[in-house]
């Protein structure tokens, strides 16, 4: 029979217009998977693809090499628990309410793991949280409470209760990981899973296979390792970070608590030796016996030498025996990011899936003097980020612009195809991550860190950071301003706030800097209500300060009396 032209043009028609109304159903089969893998405290100085002085990190590096490599990341809060808040609300700590270490989480909080699970993604989490005991937006998960240890942990489960599982932590955490992929995974579903080691944070006790090669590497010095402050202000000289006069000589560099004693070194933290016996103290018989061949040998030596040591020496020996351990920690993590990336590759697993290796926040290895991170300058200021998305990220290439942790949650929202909620502040970083950098807007970021007086006494500071300059502001206790030449002083050695020759720059950043704090809602009165608060809690002793004297004179200066016998 003939057909009317006229009639199978509106056929036609009509197979298209259906053919469009099924184009969101194809969308939703090609959302990507996210794995984003977080360590605690790992130093950009610490990956080779960044600087190839101190480790090897050739898994962690395969992520640069399929995708992204970030040169200018960094954190809005140089502080574990804040940062991790900010990762996952995608607001800056005095928004989400997660200052610093003390205050609790906001529960309250929208975080992206939740939109995501909203949304149809599957949703897991394995590793170290640090704050709560049931993240919300998880279909499952296996954390570590608190800060949690490197042997023979224990878990907070979703659907298991506590647990206790023997072993390393880096290596439990990573078979956590696998199984989830192996058995729970939902071939059906685009998943987000959250990948989080507790390596390599203090006090860094490395994996067993690892203990005999890396207690007799040495490694060489930073050039700012016996700095001494004369060209800052009083914050970079009193904050409690040196690695001769506040690590820890039991609990940080493995002396036995009797080796202590023999030598007459006092436990001037209180805690030295309760941390030496806390973590060590978990080990198993076989496991303390390995222990003991490579520190047994690292304590006897000490033992020898100490007692002529100039303290010029002991620096250098605290330093290669921090270096040893702590690098000897991210040994087992990039082995175990290594066995991640063969999964994925193994089962068709990296086409469609956005791969992030990040840190909490950076860290000081030797720089300054210092261990530790809270601090404006960038050891601890920036942070690693390798980000690879086969099919959208030109393979090996590189980003210097200024993006921040606030960032997470809405590139991945984008990547979702999730309308990120308004009151997130960050920026998504799909621009950047696709080649179109001329939609990326932003040129300075905002820092603001809280926890003073606390351990490591690194005062109160807000500032502005653009890719030239630094323009900080301590404040509570002093009322203080550093300018910092990032270009022409890259170590950082140097306030030239009062510089005539930055008058210019000094007034232009001023003005930006009360642009962005009024941008971000930020404020001195919020500040001040964040300082209330705190006080409050360390006069009734309810929280953790370093340095009683000055807690005592902070509190007097303050208005509250204070009886701390």
């Amino acid at each position: 029979m003939k057909q009317n032209p006229s009639f199978l043009l509106l056929i036609f028609g009509i197979l298209l217009i259906f053919g469009c109304k099924t184009e969101p159903e194809v969308a939703e089969t090609k959302r990507p998977n996210i794995i984003f893998i977080m360590s605690d405290d790992h130093a950009y100085q610490a990956i080779s693809a960044y600087d190839t002085r101190l480790i090897q990190t050739p898994n962690i590096d395969r992520i640069a090499k399929m995708g992204m490599l970030f040169t200018n990341a960094c954190v809005t809060n140089s502080i574990c628990a804040p940062s991790r808040a900010t990762i996952l609300t995608g607001k800056h700590s005095h928004l989400n309410g997660k200052i610093d270490n003390h205050f609790p989480f906001d529960t309250t909080n929208i975080t992206f793991p939740q939109l995501l699970q909203n949304s149809g993604y599957q949703t897991a989490m394995f590793g170290k949280l640090h704050f709560g005991n049931s993240p919300k937006g998880f279909d499952q998960f296996k954390i570590l409470p608190g800060q949690g240890s490197y042997y023979n942990p224990d878990f907070i489960t979703k659907n298991e209760g506590n647990i206790k599982v023997d072993g390393y932590v880096t290596d439990i955490v990573t078979d956590m990981t696998l199984d989830w992929l192996q058995n729970e995974r939902k071939a059906d579903q685009p998943f987000l899973l959250m990948y989080l080691h507790k390596a390599p944070h203090r006090e860094w006790l490395m994996a067993e296979r690892h203990m005999s090669e890396f207690t007799k590497k040495t490694f060489p010095e930073p050039t700012t390792l016996f700095d001494d402050y004369s060209g800052r202000g009083s914050a970079a000289k009193e904050a409690e970070m040196n690695l001769l006069k506040h690590m820890n000589w039991s609990g940080d560099s493995k002396l036995y608590p009797e080796v202590m004693d023999e030598m007459g070194i006092p436990d001037l933290s209180g805690w030295d030796k309760g941390a030496f016996e806390r973590e060590v103290g978990r080990l198993s018989p076989e496991q303390k016996a390995n222990w003991d061949k490579a520190y047994m040998q690292v304590n006897e030596d000490f033992k020898k030498a100490f007692p002529t040591m100039t303290e010029k020496e002991k620096m250098q020996w605290r330093y290669q025996r921090y270096m040893q351990d702590y690098l000897g920690t991210i040994a087992a993590v990039d082995e175990n990011v290594g066995r991640v990336l063969d999964y994925l590759e193994a089962n068709d697993l990296m086409e469609n899936t956005i791969i992030v290796y990040t840190s909490d926040q950076g860290f000081y290895l030797g720089e300054h003097g210092w261990f530790d991170k809270r601090f404006i300058y960038n050891e601890s200021f920036k942070t690693p980020l390798l980000v690879s998305w086969p099919g959208k990220i030109k393979a090996g290439s590189k980003s210097d612009e200024m993006v921040q942790n606030l960032d997470f949650a809405q590139t991945f929202l984008e990547a979702a195809g999730i309308p990120a909620p308004s009151e997130m502040q960050g920026e998504s970083l799909i621009p950047l991550l696709t080649g179109n950098d001329e939609k990326w807007t932003r040129d300075a970021v905002y820092y603001h860190y809280y926890e003073y007086p606390a351990v490591h006494m690194v005062k109160r500071h807000y500032a502005i950071v653009t890719k030239e300059y630094k323009l900080v502001h301590y404040y509570f206790d002093v009322d203080e301003w550093e300018l910092i030449d990032r270009l022409n002083d890259p170590n950082e050695m140097k306030n030239v706030y009062d510089d005539p020759a930055y008058a210019e720059i000094r007034k232009d950043l001023h003005v930006q800097l009360e642009d962005l704090r009024k941008k971000y809602g930020d404020s001195s009165e919020l500040s001040q209500s964040y300082i209330d608060r705190y006080l409050e809690d360390l006069s009734k002793r309810r929280a953790f300060g370093a340095n009683e004297k000055t807690v005592k004179a902070i509190l007097e200066k303050n208005g509250y009396k204070v009886d701390f016998e």
